[in-house]
């Protein structure tokens, strides 16, 4: 079928771009929403026995083990992608996801039943990661090869936006359920109300993502008999560079992102003192800018420059990497607004948009949902997993003082840049190849 490589019609790109965006905004929830729970009452209702700063430490230590099964969920979700579709793996990762953070709201907690709770609580969020490590590459290419015309960053960009979208759910809705129900009766029981949503949000994104069609351009392998019969292996052999290179570009952009979204919540409660409500409000409103600043990005890329934009947006941290920091420390609501929203919704949503076209477009259409995974992921557990540790021991050692941690994402954004110097530019590329 000769047409089957040819762009997706305005309002059949338009479902997809939609499809991609509600599912990856629902699996992001999930993922953030524990998140923000081990930021503010894990500690307490896993790690009772524990001083206030070793439970925490514990508390983001079960939140990096989602990281550590990020790059294995890209490997099996990514072959899925290559062998059985885009819309296969979008479904599966969906389903993952979403029964993993429902059973969160029926655990047992420490009191209940001793160490088991935190084991358990380790278990789902290993399987979390998996989900969230396979849903990337399928919801990326779903938009790309939909729309892979002189737009394609704009397209693929969408469900970045998906991210910070994901996020506002995630801490609108606990801060909806702190406000209605009390501190204490949230940390009692109320916490479990966000993860029964995701039994709701499971049914809608499944129907969602059911409805719309593959990829033009893996329709056209699968016509042809193209299809790779070994999408890792094939991947390894043949694009190893571009996975690492990749991975490197995104070390500074992932490691930030938990930064200036979860650590910052425990900062603020347990270093500043100031009210709880005032850095999750910061972070709700900086990710409701984000939303649309992420598109904004994605289609300056179209006209300029993959590698120009996200050099910008790594330059731009390196330099606000302090400014941020003493921002934060002044402990003023509005200074705290001012970090938090320039973080998130331009340093970080600079790199974010670029990565959904500049990753993907490294690789073939064969393998292209593994090589992105695994380029993508590889940085996960390393970079987004450690960062809330590497930043509450700094300022730990530190006695308080915020220099080393702007030292430590000027660092990343250093060898992200030159990773990304390294890397090809891709804006133009032809992708049926």
């Amino acid at each position: 079928m000769a047409t089957a490589s040819l762009p997706a019609s305005r309002r059949s790109l338009a479902e997809v771009v939609i499809a991609s965006t509600v599912g990856t905004t629902i699996e992001w929830y999930d993922f953030f929403l524990y998140g923000t729970a081990a930021a503010l009452v894990f500690p307490k209702l896993f790690f009772p026995g524990a001083d206030p700063f070793t439970a925490q430490m514990e508390a983001f230590a079960t939140f990096s083990v989602g990281f550590l099964a990020r790059p294995l969920g890209g490997v099996v979700f990514g072959a899925m992608g290559d062998r059985l579709g885009r819309k296969a793996a979008l479904v599966a990762t969906l389903l993952l996801m979403g029964i993993s953070t429902l059973l969160i709201g029926f655990m047992p907690v420490y009191n209940d039943i001793g160490v088991a709770a935190p084991l358990l609580l380790v278990v789902l969020r290993f399987v979390q990661g998996l989900g969230v490590g396979g849903e990337w590459g399928g919801a990326v290419l779903m938009a790309l090869e939909h729309g892979h015309g002189g737009r394609r960053g704009f397209y693929a960009s969408w469900p970045q936006a998906g991210v910070p979208l994901g996020l506002l759910l995630s801490t609108g809705v606990v801060s909806l359920c702190r406000l209605f129900l009390g501190a204490a009766a949230f940390e009692a029981w109320g916490w479990r109300i966000p993860f029964y949503l995701s039994g709701l949000l499971i049914v809608v994104g499944l129907l969602i993502r059911l409805r719309i069609l593959e990829t033009p351009l893996f329709a056209a392998l699968q016509e042809h008999k193209q299809l790779s019969q070994a999408p890792i292996r094939e991947t390894l052999r043949t694009y190893w560079r571009e996975i690492l290179l990749a991975a490197g570009t995104r070390l500074a952009e992932n490691a930030c992102f938990y930064l200036f979204a979860v650590w910052v919540l425990a900062y603020g409660k347990e270093t500043l003192g100031v009210g709880e409500g005032v850095v999750m409000a910061a972070v709700n409103v900086a990710a409701a800018v984000e939303a649309f600043t992420i598109p904004l990005f994605g289609l300056w890329s179209d006209r300029w420059s993959r590698r120009g934009v996200y050099l910008v947006g790594c330059v731009f941290l390196i330099v606000f990497a302090w400014p941020y920091c003493w921002l934060l420390a002044t402990g003023k609501p509005a200074w705290i607004f001012t970090a938090v929203i320039l973080s998130l919704a331009v340093g970080h949503a600079m790199l974010y948009s670029v990565q959904a076209a500049m990753i993907p477009e490294l690789f073939g259409t064969r393998v292209r949902c593994t090589g992105a995974s695994l380029g993508y992921q590889l940085a996960a557990p390393v970079a987004g997993g450690l960062a809330p540790l590497i930043a509450a021991a700094l300022l730990k050692a530190s006695g308080g003082d915020t220099w080393p941690l702007a030292a430590y994402i000027v660092l990343l954004n250093v060898i992200s840049t030159a990773c990304v110097l390294r890397l090809v530019e891709t804006s133009h590329k032809q992708l049926s190849g």
